[in-house]
């Protein structure tokens, strides 16, 4: 049976610790293998990206494969052809997709008709890869994830799904402030709660920030959303991680983002660039993460 990966969901719990703790072992001991030889991996990523295409360019050789990339002006994902001939087609040329585009439906649409393992490099509803990097960077500090609490500042979007989706595998507490009317989606907060996910939604981010042990946040405005930016703006006015918010937090409390970030918007200058910033650990550990979890599907 073909595996993938579109969202955190899609790794049964025990897979999913497992996968985390792969991780760590392959940066520990920079582990190259030739798992992917002779295997193609096609990245069609019609969003722009910079850590994202270089950590799954490196990763892939890395395991020993060749990827093949192509950018958002040489794609034609769903506009030329039927995606589901798209990506029948492009089963019978490739070994796997990592695909970073806007909707999920798409993704699903590639798994569904092809025959080849489909990776979410980033959608508009989630960013798995993200968050697995994101749990190895907690876990590299902290192994026993079931008792921190987390802190996420600012837009139920992509990444506050992948979070509150990551609280349901991994067991962490998850405190999400956010401003009305930019709320996760309801279907997705549910699921995860019925799978014991223990989170909750504050207008507040200090109520949020409270004892928490690392604090995320992302750009008010992703891509897609610039021309939202000044509605954002005044919409988000109070949600910036800042020495104030920190300061609420646990005393060894770590600073989280998925980058880029703006600084003087969602995160202060001096936190970003203090001490308790980990950001560039999570940069790193998308290489790690992502060959964990190829490793995973095509092992």
């Amino acid at each position: 049976m073909t595996k993938h990966f579109l969202s955190m969901l899609d790794m049964p719990q025990e897979e999913a610790w497992n996968v985390l703790k792969r991780a760590k072992e392959m940066k520990d001991n920079k582990v190259r293998t030739n798992l992917l030889d002779g295997k193609v991996v096609l990245m069609i990523f019609e969003k722009a990206s910079t850590r994202t295409r270089v950590s799954f360019e490196v990763g892939i050789r890395q395991l020993g494969g060749d990827p093949v990339f192509i950018a958002a002006k040489d794609s034609q994902l769903g506009r030329s052809e039927p995606l589901e001939d798209t990506a029948r087609v492009l089963s019978r040329y490739a070994d796997g997709l990592v695909v970073r585009t806007f909707g999920q439906r798409k993704l699903d649409i590639l798994a569904e008709y092809g025959t080849i393992p489909v990776i979410n490099a980033l959608t508009d509803e989630y960013h798995p890869c993200q968050l697995m990097s994101d749990m190895l960077t907690m876990y590299e500090r902290t192994p026993d994830l079931r008792n921190v609490k987390v802190a996420w500042i600012g837009d139920g979007n992509n990444m506050a799904h992948s979070f509150i989706n990551s609280a349901a595998l991994f067991g962490f507490e998850l405190a999400l402030a956010i401003p009305e009317g930019y709320d996760p989606d309801q279907e997705i907060m549910e699921k995860a709660a019925a799978l014991g996910a223990n989170f909750k939604i504050t207008r507040d981010p200090a109520e949020a920030a409270a004892g928490a042990h690392f604090i995320n946040t992302d750009v008010w405005a992703s891509m897609g959303q610039e021309e939202e930016q000044r509605i954002r703006e005044e919409a988000f006015r109070g949600f910036i991680v800042d020495e104030a918010l920190m300061a609420k937090a646990a005393p060894d409390v770590k600073f989280m983002h998925c980058l880029p970030a703006h600084c003087g918007e969602e995160v202060s200058a001096g936190v970003f660039e203090s001490s308790a910033s980990i950001v560039w650990d999570q940069a790193e550990n998308r290489l790690h993460a992502q060959k964990a979890i190829m490793e995973w599907i095509w092992k």
